[in-house]
């Protein structure tokens, strides 16, 4: 089982939950109405965790393997909703055993973060960890980035990544510049410090694939300048690694793959700023391969 975590802005939406393993396990699925989810809900496919879980749903649905269960929480900011998901998930580990989590907008409170923390350490098994966003910070502020095994930042994140002292991106200081041409001092400064995982996307204008620590591969065509301004491309990127993971791909390959493919979508779909991403996520059954050795080709460095 993989599991997607993160929040829907929506104060009043209930916790869903993952259903342990079974027979027949209810799964999320994707129409033109929205996500679907697996208790008859329906969330809108907009950005942030719906749209992350679209794409994986997608992904999954190419390599023919089980989608990943989703745990979704009401927050829009509050943390309410967020210290919910973290409570449920702290009890429940055990009982899922989960061979990945993929963590994003979450409420960062680091008290929460420790506990999950080590309630994953007690595991049998430990999963893979994927963080972006919300969660993403909240694993550098905890000072156990190292804990993961992939995180999808933008320049803009790595810089924050990159200040020891900064609490939050908005606090990054100013002498970190957020600019492409940085990343090489970024990068190293975040590992000095031990403030990211061994395997990045970092994401921008071209897509910095980091594995083992050091550069893998650069991904900068094609280019769809119009793909910056769309709110939820990020949130693409990371629903295909993650569906790439799930199917088991190895984290190299499927980060590779990921920055490819969301390409690959952008030059098909040839958007303008305001091209809403739910159209983007709707056509990529049109550019995603049709074999498993479609996605490894596509990964390969």
């Amino acid at each position: 089982m993989w599991i997607i975590a993160g929040t829907i802005p929506d104060p009043d939406f209930a916790l869903l939950v993952p259903e342990r393993e079974s027979a027949a396990p209810r799964a999320a699925s994707l129409s033109e109405a929205g996500l679907h989810l697996p208790d008859g809900r329906a969330v809108p496919v907009e950005r942030g965790t719906a749209a992350l879980a679209a794409t994986a749903l997608q992904t999954c649905a190419a390599l023919g393997c089980p989608p990943p269960a989703l745990l979704l929480a009401g927050d829009t900011g509050s943390g309410s909703g967020s210290r919910q998901l973290y409570a449920w998930l702290e009890k429940a580990l055990p009982g899922l055993a989960p061979r990945g989590l993929t963590f994003h907008y979450l409420f960062p409170d680091v008290d929460w973060h420790n506990r999950l923390l080590l309630a994953v350490r007690e595991l049998e098994n430990t999963p893979l960890m994927v963080a972006d966003a919300g969660f993403m910070y909240v694993a550098k502020m905890s000072g156990y980035a190292d804990a993961y095994e992939l995180f999808t930042p933008d320049v803009g994140e790595l810089a924050f990544l990159a200040d020891e002292k900064a609490p939050h991106p908005f606090y990054t200081r100013g002498f970190l510049l957020a600019e492409e041409q940085n990343i090489p001092v970024l990068l190293a400064r975040a590992q000095a410090h031990g403030n990211c995982p061994a395997n990045l996307i970092i994401k921008g204008k071209a897509d910095h694939i980091i594995h083992e620590g050091r550069l893998h591969a650069v991904v900068d065509s094609p280019s769809v300048p119009a793909m910056e301004c769309i709110g939820g491309t990020g949130d693409i990127v990371t629903g295909l690694v993650t569906g790439l993971l799930c199917a088991g791909l190895p984290t190299a390959t499927a980060a590779l793959a990921a920055a490819r493919l969301a390409r690959l979508l952008a030059a098909h779909c040839r958007p303008d700023p305001s091209t809403p991403v739910s159209r983007l996520i709707a056509a990529l059954p049109e550019v995603l391969p049709h074999s498993r050795d479609g996605f490894l080709a596509l990964g390969r460095a």
